[in-house]
């Protein structure tokens, strides 16, 4: 492989975002037997898929098309788990997390803790395109975001303001305080209360099975401040490898980060797996390594939630998940909401 230098990689990829395709600067491309393009995420990138998909058969390059997706909901201030008002931490702060790959380049770009900033998978991608980095954090994320041009905004909005006061008045055993020795000891589970923990996953495969993956969330609502999850995390909330596929997750990152969840999927399809199936090991991984008492029913079986998806080079999607949840596809027969394969019913 002819290796760039860094000067005439950043140079040619970022002229590759402003009109043509990252692909085109890239070290190398990978070229499958032609497939047809296809999109899956998590169901709140639903309303997107059509123009993603649109954008893919135009020859767009497949992080573009990702990060657009995932943009118009970080955009959305009704999207509570993701970019403007989405749910703060335990003191009244948004912080946001996130990160992309790139699969022709097998490149990678993330930023976390990520404050006053609307669209942090657009700084990821900076990351990715400018920096020999992968991952910058906090006050260091937000300093590159202002030299990147980003402007700083008030991210709490006056809805997601008023659930956080509303948990705070009745925070007890829903916050992520332990008592001494609660994590290793036996009891019924702790109550979740209103704790979401959605997020974006959006992952795209083109006609010349090129793909892309991002993932963005605000985290763990009402969460201990600095946090971070698995949606930054390159191999735990996304993971791509150019020759393979795109996988990516949602729901409790503790437990997508312990057993490396996006990288299992990406090494099940390595090995032949469907996309479905490679998704279900991530989660019977996950189900396998919670072994917390506080975490687990009367009957043995894990109380939260994970949702693993993904596509593979050969335009095939899947996605699987502890409970059964929805989740949002498409390819050439058009967009549509699905059910995850579950390990529990």
């Amino acid at each position: 492989m002819t290796r760039l230098n860094r000067r005439g990689f950043l140079g040619g990829a970022a002229a590759a975002f402003g009109g043509a395709t990252l692909g085109a600067a890239a070290p190398f491309n990978i070229l499958p037997a032609r497939v047809h393009p296809a999109v899956v995420s998590s169901v709140n990138g639903l309303p997107y898929m059509e123009k993603a998909l649109e954008r893919l058969a135009e020859g767009d390059d497949t992080l573009d098309v990702c990060v657009w997706a995932v943009n118009q909901v970080e955009n959305d201030p009704e999207d509570q788990s993701v970019g403007y008002g989405g749910l703060p931490n335990e003191e009244g702060i948004v912080e946001l997390d996130a990160c992309c790959m790139h699969g022709p380049s097998n490149t990678a770009g993330s930023v976390a803790s990520l404050r006053n900033i609307k669209n942090p998978v657009s700084v990821a991608r900076d990351v990715l395109l400018h920096t020999d980095h992968v991952m910058l954090v906090a006050e260091g994320a937000l300093r590159f975001a202002r030299s990147m041009g980003y402007p700083e905004e008030n991210l709490l909005t006056e809805a997601s303001r008023k659930r956080w006061i509303a948990w705070r008045a009745a925070r007890s055993k829903t916050d992520d305080w332990l008592e001494p020795g609660e994590k290793f000891g036996t009891g019924a589970p702790r109550p979740t209360g209103k704790r979401e923990t959605g997020t974006i996953n959006f992952d795209a495969v083109n006609g010349k099975g090129e793909v892309s993956g991002c993932t963005t969330t605000s985290g763990l609502a009402f969460k201990v401040p600095g946090r971070v999850g698995d949606s930054p995390i390159i191999g735990a909330g996304l993971y791509v490898h150019g020759k393979v596929g795109a996988a990516g997750g949602t729901g409790r990152g503790e437990a997508a980060i312990t057993a490396c969840g996006a990288h299992l999927i990406v090494e099940e399809m390595r090995r032949g797996a469907h996309p479905k199936d490679a998704c279900l090991e991530a989660v019977k991984r996950v189900v396998e390594m919670n072994t917390i008492p506080y975490l687990l029913d009367e009957k043995g079986r894990t109380t939260f939630q994970c949702q693993f998806y993904a596509v593979d080079v050969k335009g095939r999607v899947g996605a699987a998940s502890i409970w059964p949840s929805p989740y949002a596809h498409g390819d050439g027969d058009g967009v549509r909401k699905a059910q995850t394969a579950s390990l529990y019913e």
